[in-house]
């Protein structure tokens, strides 16, 4: 299997990933892996890899985003903020939006997971 280490139109991508995460409401969060799922895999990609390389995707995506991309309201897979410069920012404006955190600092992604656009 090839590598992806970025998708071949980064540009498109972002574009597209950043047009979801911007359609998060407030007090929903969305995880790198939905949001990768919600886009469909580039050209010439089968669907496997971009299962396998969709989420870092995105990720570097949310690390490149404007400032009116709301990027505190994706996390990890497994409903924690990933460990990084901004993660206590992150978890404050979660807080301040009504997201709650048990005691492993993880988000309950059946009552907190936003599904999609319309969903």
């Amino acid at each position: 299997m090839p590598r992806f280490t970025s998708p071949p139109k980064r540009t498109e991508f972002n574009l597209r990933v950043w047009e979801l995460v911007r359609q998060i409401p407030p007090g929903k969060v969305s995880t790198y892996g939905r949001i990768a799922a919600m886009i469909p895999p580039p050209g010439g990609m089968d669907p496997k890899s971009h299962l396998a390389f969709g989420a870092r995707w995105v990720g570097g995506a949310m690390a490149a985003c404007p400032d009116d991309i709301p990027w505190w309201r994706v996390i990890n897979a497994q409903g924690k903020i990933s460990r990084r410069d901004g993660a206590e920012r992150q978890r404050q404006l979660l807080e301040a939006e009504g997201i709650e955190f048990d005691s492993r600092g993880r988000v309950d992604l059946g009552r907190c997971g936003w599904q999609g656009p319309g969903k």
